[in-house]
């Protein structure tokens, strides 16, 4: 089911949003033409983006199998974004037919997609609350109703934080959305970083983010490792580019792949 709960003025269609900006790059048709525009200057100054964005969805599918045949069988999907198919649950199935999911996004239009899209089989449910409040994520119906905090959980946050200001404590967010979560619970993240890009290039990019819904800002190797605090990740493969997290073929030796701005990994909690 969908937890709603919006109206037709919360939808703003009036500035980029990166949910429909990511479902651009990815090829997808639910966006807008605002969104469509500010993806287009994006790709114009990073050419690579729609190539990173790919990695990235392929990691989430890889990393969600990883999950499930770890025997995990509930899982929190937070900056959901647009549906996708194969979308979590159906490659979390994939492996085990009765893993739950709980999807969450901030953006009206995704809960609007999630209700024909992601929650109409069962075993899903999808909520709309904003990763900033940490405890009312934990606290939506949604989850509360199909998560068991006893039992380990995977605890999804792909391509979400580099939205969030430092400002905001992404950090503290992160120990919010964890610290309940008992032990052998996985924490799957990926996050966009400056470390493969010129500074020049990231200015003009985050310049046009900045007149989106959310504001980017690309974090060093280092601080998205610190997110991990209190997990073991998995090594191999560690904390890699996309391409290189437990790829199911050999990677080709493209220096394209080696500059993708984005670090991925999947952390056990202790």
């Amino acid at each position: 089911m969908s937890e709603a709960g919006f109206t037709a003025d919360q939808i703003d269609t009036s500035r980029p949003h990166p949910a429909r900006m990511y479902d651009y790059y990815l090829g997808g048709q639910d966006n807008y033409e605002v969104d469509r525009a500010a993806a287009e200057r994006v790709i114009q100054l990073l050419p690579d983006i729609k190539l990173a964005a790919r990695e990235n969805r392929s990691f989430l599918h890889r990393a969600t199998k990883a999950v499930a045949r770890r025997g995990i069988r509930q899982i929190i999907d937070i900056g959901t974004g647009i549906p996708t198919s194969p979308n979590t649950h159906e490659v979390a199935r994939s492996i085990t037919p009765d893993v739950r999911v709980a999807y969450v996004d901030n953006d009206p239009i995704v809960s609007a997609y999630a209700g024909a899209k992601l929650v109409n089989d069962g075993n899903a449910a999808f909520a709309l609350a904003d990763l900033r409040d940490p405890k009312a994520v934990l606290e939506n119906p949604a989850i509360s109703r199909l998560i068991d905090f006893e039992q380990p959980v995977a605890l999804l946050l792909v391509a979400i934080l580099h939205f969030i200001e430092d400002a905001a404590d992404p950090g503290g967010i992160v120990r919010a959305l964890t610290e309940p979560l008992p032990p052998g619970s996985c924490l799957v993240l990926s996050h966009g970083t400056l470390d493969f890009h010129d500074e020049k290039q990231i200015a003009a990019v985050r310049e046009v983010y900045s007149r989106a819904t959310a504001s980017l800002t690309l974090r060093p190797r280092a601080e998205v490792a610190a997110y991990f605090d209190g997990f073991d990740v998995l090594d191999p493969p560690g904390l890699v580019q996309p391409p290189f997290w437990q790829p199911e073929s050999p990677v080709p030796d493209d220096p394209e792949l080696h500059g993708l701005g984005f670090y991925c990994g999947v952390g056990v909690k202790r």
